[in-house]
């Protein structure tokens, strides 16, 4: 019975990964899909408390599985054959401990604080300063012929 609730627990935890994974694409603000960036926020919190729920499913599910195994393998009055915590466990915990860790940046990472406006910059477009010279110092256009340079004369 622990066996199927653990595989339960883990394919939910896929099932949830994916729609988290969906919704977070959904909810970035560079995509184009999603409506407005106040939409675009509720969206991208939601698949943070997906990733989360996500996470959660496969932490239970992994303790769930180790906790079973420990206690047959410390027990003397077990006679079966009995197994160890396999890499396969660590990789579990790892990988829920990542997307809980995950979910919650992408949900804290969406709010921005309205006290600080943000400043627009203006572009004024690209310059050289062979260009800033001649306009400055030059009013009159002058008709004398380009100066041709070798590409020994920038070195």
């Amino acid at each position: 019975g622990y066996i199927q609730a653990c595989r339960g627990l883990m394919i939910s935890a896929v099932c949830l990964g994916f729609f988290g994974a969906v919704f977070g694409l959904v909810g970035m603000k560079c995509t184009k899909v999603g409506g407005s960036d106040q939409t675009k926020a509720k969206i991208a919190c939601l698949a943070g408390l997906i990733f989360i729920l996500s996470g959660l499913c496969s932490m239970t599910s992994c303790s769930l599985y180790a906790n079973r195994i420990t206690s047959e393998f410390f027990d003397p009055s077990f006679v079966a054959q009995k197994y160890e915590l396999g890499a396969a466990l660590f990789i579990g915990w790892a990988g829920a401990s990542l997307c809980i860790i995950g979910g919650s940046i992408f949900c804290f990472s969406i709010a921005e604080t309205s006290n600080s406006p943000r400043r627009a910059y203006a572009y004024n477009g690209a310059t050289s300063v062979m260009s800033s010279r001649t306009k400055v110092h030059n009013s009159v256009p002058d008709k004398t012929p380009p100066k041709h340079f070798d590409k020994n004369a920038y070195v």
